[in-house]
């Protein structure tokens, strides 16, 4: 079983497909074994074979995507806020906290002021140190605990603004937690902006969860009071959502 994950993240990260020769290489397979798991990955509907002879990640990739995202999604209620807040404002607005101990998103409403940012979506797990999501909850653990998520996920840098010093990150994370507001600027892309809140519910059973909204650089930096009450007047109207219909806690870390 590991060995098919392995192919399949492979054959995942490559774009254009890959041959069974390939795929065994850069797995470190025996061909035999390749091909023995790619025929079955095949089968089974998680693999596509091309004319040219490489694969492709099959439909039944997607159909698992839809599953995750069915059993992180959060409640109706919170769905349709967090739909609405888009709608009113233009802004892409995102929810998250830990899922199986990882910062995930769990919920996206896209709005057509902001730019389409591809990564973002339901189940994206990378980044927590560069973006202002990722930064609200890891805010949430103590240091020991964020001391040892760092050390397992890693800070690698997504733009020349990208904090990797860990000693500077919480130095940056103190700050914010103090304004209540978590802010980013081009840390994860390139002219574009993020800003987070930890949806506060009353209750110290909840788990935390974050509501963030991004926008291009420029216009967060003519409109950041604006921004960040417009994300402060969404959170309490979301906290109140989800102290009606609370998710369910996350795995621990």
């Amino acid at each position: 079983m590991s060995r098919a994950l392995r192919i399949l993240e492979t054959v995942g990260r490559s774009q254009r497909g890959l041959t069974v020769k390939q795929i065994a290489r850069r797995c470190e397979l025996g061909l035999s074994t390749t091909y023995h798991l790619v025929r079955t990955l095949t089968y089974e509907g998680y693999l596509i074979r091309c004319n040219d002879g490489t694969y492709l990640p099959g439909l039944e990739v997607a159909d698992r995507f839809r599953e995750l995202s069915a059993a992180v999604r959060p409640p109706t209620d919170t769905a349709v806020g967090l739909r609405r807040a888009a709608g009113a404002t233009g802004f892409s607005h995102y929810l998250a906290r830990f899922v199986d101990g990882k910062v995930a998103i769990t919920g996206v409403a896209e709005g057509p002021r902001s730019p389409h940012l591809e990564d973002l979506i339901v189940g994206f797990d990378d980044a927590a140190h560069a973006t202002a999501i990722g930064k609200a909850l890891l805010a949430t653990l103590d240091v020991t605990h964020r001391r040892r998520y760092l050390s397992v996920v890693g800070m690698r840098p997504y733009t020349r603004s990208t904090v990797v010093d860990r000693q500077q990150l919480e130095h940056d994370l103190a700050g914010l937690r103090r304004r209540g507001t978590f802010v980013e600027r081009g840390q994860y892309r390139d002219n574009v902006a993020c800003a987070a809140t930890v949806i506060s519910t009353g209750s110290a059973e909840s788990p935390h969860m974050v509501l963030g909204c991004t926008m291009s650089l420029e216009e967060f930096q003519r409109n950041e009071p604006t921004v960040l009450n417009q994300l402060a007047t969404v959170s309490r109207s979301i906290a109140a959502a989800v102290a009606n219909n609370p998710t369910p806690p996350p795995l621990p870390l």
